[in-house]
This record gives structure tokens, C-alpha cells and sequence, in this order.
């Protein structure tokens, strides 16, 4: 499958791959810290107005 071709969460989660493998994240902060992302973006999702 080409990336040009894949859903835009497939794009993303690429790019987040590149981006901390690039810096030498270690995984385990890697971990912590997506778990605050996700968090974050629930709330914002719960509280994001219905269309």
C-alpha cells in the first residue's frame, strides 16, 4: 500500500514515527506522553460540539 494512498490517521501516525525516531525519544516516554496526547484529544472530542 502506498503511503500517498493511505487514511490521513495512517499519514499521521508516520510522520509521529519519523518525527520521534528522529529526535531518539526513548520508547517509554514515547508511551507516557501519547498517553497524555490521547487523553487530551478525548476531552476535546467529548466536549467538541455535535454537527
Amino acid at each position: 500500500m502506498s503511503l500517498e494512498n493511505a487514511p490521513d490517521e495512517v499519514k499521521l501516525a508516520v510522520d509521529l514515527i519519523m518525527l520521534l525516531e528522529q529526535h531518539e525519544i526513548a520508547p517509554e516516554v514515547v508511551l507516557k506522553a501519547l498517553e497524555i496526547v490521547k487523553r487530551d484529544f478525548e476531552k476535546k472530542q467529548l466536549s467538541a460540539p455535535l454537527p
